[in-house]
């Protein structure tokens, strides 16, 4: 199974992918990437063995897959279970090289994610949580017609200044309503 917008596709992790996964993630101590996706957690660098003896784990993963563009593994989208017994879900994206950035194809892989989600799982509710300095992500929501539905305020700390916590998310009716320019 995978989902494709143009150039881009959505697709589970294959063992193939696995090498440029450890690249993109843990390969180099401070990733520009990480400035915008939780800059106030920690990241390790691991070494290439250290990740291949867990990296079965992601092959083929339900709740994590690869992002592709224009054959080339860019990135990964994922979910997380706040709590499943109420089936709330939130899910996420990490474009690693920021050749990607600022062009919509965040905004057309999580709509292409949600809709996986939406069409898979029996869920209510799809959202994801960012901060408030990382206001693509924000603007990523608003554009696939997700509502703010918390701003916890400064409880993030990153390079000596506070920010919000946000949660957006989206409705299955509202999604359904929407799909029709999707």
């Amino acid at each position: 199974m995978f989902y494709q917008d143009e150039e881009l596709i959505l697709r589970p992790i294959q063992k193939g992918d696995l090498p440029r996964l450890w690249e993109l993630i843990y390969k180099d101590e401070a990733p520009e990437w990480k400035k915008w996706d939780a800059p106030y957690f920690e990241h390790k660098v691991i070494s290439f063995e250290a990740f291949m003896e867990k990296a079965d784990s992601f092959v083929q993963s339900e709740n994590m897959w690869v992002i592709e563009v224009a054959g080339l593994t860019c990135g990964t989208v994922s979910y997380y279970w706040e709590h499943e017994p109420s089936k709330w879900l939130e899910m996420g994206i990490v474009f690693h090289g920021s050749a990607n950035w600022g062009k919509g194809l965040g905004t057309r892989a999580l709509k292409l994610w949600a809709e996986h989600l939406f069409s898979t799982i029996p869920l209510v509710r799809v959202g994801f949580t960012t901060w408030s300095g990382n206001e693509r992500m924000i603007r990523v929501g608003e554009k696939l017609g997700m509502t703010m539905e918390a701003r916890i305020r400064k409880v993030r700390f990153y390079n000596g200044e506070y920010y919000d916590s946000i949660r957006m998310g989206i409705l299955r009716e509202e999604w359904e309503q929407l799909k029709i320019g999707i």
